[in-house]
Parts: structure tokens; sequence; C-alpha cells
């Protein structure tokens, strides 16, 4: 058995009797701290969404080239990509994602966000992707960093059939070439036990497999189960310590990967028609996409797409932005994104299936004299649709060029908190890390009513 609910609450409970101790000299009872509990439990949203896919844009896209153009801008700030009509009436995005503007009508699309940290990636990637700003303490991820949103969801919503909780892919993303794994992406203070299954294989490979879910040459279903029970006296001691605890929930969720039907069914994207392959795009990204909507289907609560190596391999267009975004990066997000919405949405599965596409930043209003644009965390979009999210709707607005929020101006930690209400999770839920200090998940945001159905 993996390292569950079940074990944390273990963890609380010790820690409540602590507080009981202490509380009860200030005249707080036990019962008083149950109550209170209960009335938290109470008040956690009621799930609109049971799985979410997160295209993370790692590098930072430029909104003004995307879905927040400036027609009117002088000729040193507006893109020179055309304006096209959306499904939604009033709202235009970029000629160069044509199929994507087909699903506007399926979309919320937040126009107004920003944060204070510096334009560095990886403190930008970390508040992004937790909604805590840690400030510039290295770009690298730590143990002591706040848990990323599958960590979170696999602690409070565990799947129910044996499958990995939470998958990211296709890169563990560099803090630039040959740097550390960025921030944002891993279990953090919740423990390794809660970091991703990494798929670190391109599954545009045509001979894509994970060699890892095919069980040893001689051994059977008696042996797998033997070992099971083993592990299960492993578990049985794994609370005692962070390490034990951490090496018997790897060892569980191997075990339910090598016997899970499913899960191995999730992988064989050669089970997938070849006009459905070629309409994600037959690149690493387009077909990463079409794995995680594969994996959500098989049960996977989280699966998130990192869209680079490293920092600076892709969206971060600080030379050459027109034609790499027209020739390669707008086109294979067209391509990816719109297909997931399409089957999604014909799969019956969109209205429980929260999608969203973002990064850490925008870029900057001025075209540098690279022909690019640099690292702007002054004001930037991002898109969201299916569970729990308003359709067709436009929130916030920039000014005249997309330099600051004119209206409803929005952080990372609003954004989470949205994202968590989605799928359930109170904002204001109380974490543990492994020496029982306690963590709000996040105390700077609030969910955005104004999206949410």
């Amino acid at each position: 058995m993996p390292f569950t609910w079940q074990h944390y609450a273990r963890l609380v409970s010790r820690r409540r009797m602590l507080q009981v101790g202490s509380l009860g000299l200030l005249g707080i009872s036990l019962p008083q701290l149950l109550h209170a509990d209960e009335k938290r439990k109470r008040s956690a949203p009621a799930a609109q969404a049971d799985a979410c896919v997160l295209v993370f844009l790692d590098g930072g896209p430029s909104h003004l080239d995307m879905w927040d153009m400036k027609a009117a801008a002088p000729q040193e700030i507006r893109s020179p990509f055309k304006s096209i009509a959306t499904s939604l009436p009033g709202v235009e995005f970029c000629e160069h994602l044509p199929q994507l503007a087909r699903h506007m009508h399926r979309c919320a699309l937040i126009r107004s966000a920003h944060h204070s940290v510096n334009n560095s990636h990886g403190a930008a990637v970390y508040t992004s992707l937790t909604g805590y700003d840690r400030g510039e303490k290295g770009g690298a991820a730590s143990p002591a960093d706040y848990p990323a949103i599958g960590s979170v969801t696999r602690l409070c919503r565990p799947p129910q059939n044996g499958m990995v909780p939470f998958v990211s892919l296709p890169y563990i993303t560099a803090e630039g070439r040959g740097g550390p794994p960025q921030p944002g992406f891993f279990g953090g203070f919740l423990g390794r036990a809660f970091d991703p299954l990494f798929v670190l294989r391109d599954p545009n490979a045509p001979d894509f497999s994970i060699p890892e879910l095919a069980p040893q040459p001689g051994v059977d279903a008696g042996r797998m189960g033997t070992r099971h029970r083993l592990l299960d006296r492993v578990d049985s001691q794994a609370a005692n310590g962070s390490a034990l605890r951490d090496m018997s929930s790897f060892q569980a969720r191997a075990f339910d990967l090598l016997t899970s039907a499913a899960a191995q069914q999730a992988f064989r994207l050669n089970r997938e028609p070849a006009p459905v392959r070629d309409a994600y795009g037959r690149n690493i990204y387009g077909q990463s996409v079409l794995l995680a909507r594969r994996l959500i289907e098989a049960g996977t609560r989280v699966v998130c797409i990192s869209w680079a190596p490293d920092a600076n391999a892709t969206w971060d267009t600080h030379g050459n932005n027109f034609p790499t975004l027209k020739n390669t990066l707008l086109p294979q997000l067209d391509a990816a994104v719109s297909s997931l919405l399409a089957d999604l949405h014909d799969r019956g599965r969109l209205k429980r299936t929260l999608v969203v596409v973002m990064g850490e930043f925008g870029r900057s209003p001025r075209i540098n004299k690279a022909a690019g644009r640099d690292h702007w965390n002054y004001c930037y979009s991002l898109l969201l649709a299916g569970g729990g999210i308003k359709p067709g709707m436009v929130f916030g607005s920039s000014d005249k060029i997309g330099a600051l929020p004119r209206l409803n101006p929005v952080t990372p930690a609003d954004i989470i908190a949205t994202i968590y209400h989605c799928l359930g999770i109170p904002a204001d839920l109380e974490l543990f890390d492994s020496l029982h200090r306690p963590y709000q998940l996040v105390p700077w945001g609030s969910p955005i009513r104004d999206i949410l159905v």
C-alpha cells in the first residue's frame, strides 16, 4: 500500500493530540478542535473536476502574439500577426491559432494575470505552479517547496483504481541548459512519495514504450502477490520514518503499475488511430497531450505537460520571436490543445476534466533589437476550460499595450486556488510536512468566482 491520506491523517491526528495538550491551558478543548475540523470538511467545495490536464508553456508565452492582440498599438509593440475571430463573438486570437479559436466558446480566457516576483524563470515557474512567492532563492527545486498541484490532488483525491495519480512529461524541465530541475513540479514538503511519475521518453518515437511496466521474466502473478504482501509489512512501519515511507510508496506505485491493466493500456499510444495521432501533432508535445488524455481516461488525476527541456528552449523567445511562434510553437500548441478539447467534449469528459494552458509569465510589449520579446511578469494571459469553469467568457483585461492589468487583476495564488476549487480541494486546507509543521495550502489567494460555474 502507498503512503495514503489515511497515513497522513494519522500524522495529523498525533499533532492534534499535542495541540489539545497545549491549547487546554487556554480553555480550548478536544471537542472544539474536532468541531473546527468538521466545519472545515463541510466547507470544502464540491469537486467539479475529477482530473486536470495542465499544459505548462515553460519559458513564458507571448500573450501579445497569441490571445491578447493589440492591433491599435504602435509598431514597436503590436504583433505582425493578424487577428482572427473566435467562436466567442468579440474575442480575437492570433491567426496562427485557428483551431483553438473555434473552441473559445468552451473556454475562459484570463487577460489580467500578474505577479511581483523577479523575472527569472525558476522563481516565476514556482509561483505560477504553487501560488507561493519564495523570492529569488535560486532556480532549483527544494524539499521544502510547496507541493505541486498533482501532489496535493494525489493526497486529497487519490485514484480509486490503482492508477498512478500524478504524471509529468515529457521533461523534467531544467532551469537553463544543464541547470537543476525547476521547482513546482514535485512533492515538496509532502515528501518524495508525492512526486509525479515522470515519463521522460518521447511519445512520438516509433518505439515508444514504458519498459518499467513490463514484469521481469519469471515473475508470475503468484510471485507478484508474495511481493505485495511483503510490501504491506514494510508499509506498516512506513509512518515511522520519511525515508522508509517514501521507499514503501515507490514500491507500491511500481506494483500498481505492473498489475494495472488500465495503466498498461493507457501508455500504448499505438492503439490510437493514425488520424487521431496526426490531429494532435506528430511531435513530442502533441503526443504528450494525447497521452495525457489517455491517462486521465484511465484514472490519473493530474497530468502536467512541461513544454520545454529547459527554461530557455521553447517559449523563451528573446530573439526570433515571430518566426519561432509562426512556424513551430503556435501550430503545435494549436493542434494539441484543440484536439484535446474536441476529444474530451466528444467523449463526454470535458465537463469533469479541467484543462489549463499557461506559462510563468508573458512577454514584454516592446519588441527588442533581436526581434524578440523579453520576460514580462506584470501582465499575461492564460486559458482554462472544462470541469468547473464557466465556458465562453473573458475575465479581466490589459491596458492598451498589454503592459499592465486594466481590469480585474489576478495573481498566481488566485489561479491556483481556482484550480484547487474545481478539484474539490479547499484553498485553506492545512497541510503538514514530515516534522508535522502546518502549512495552509494557498493562504495568499482566493478562487476567481466569476469564472466558476
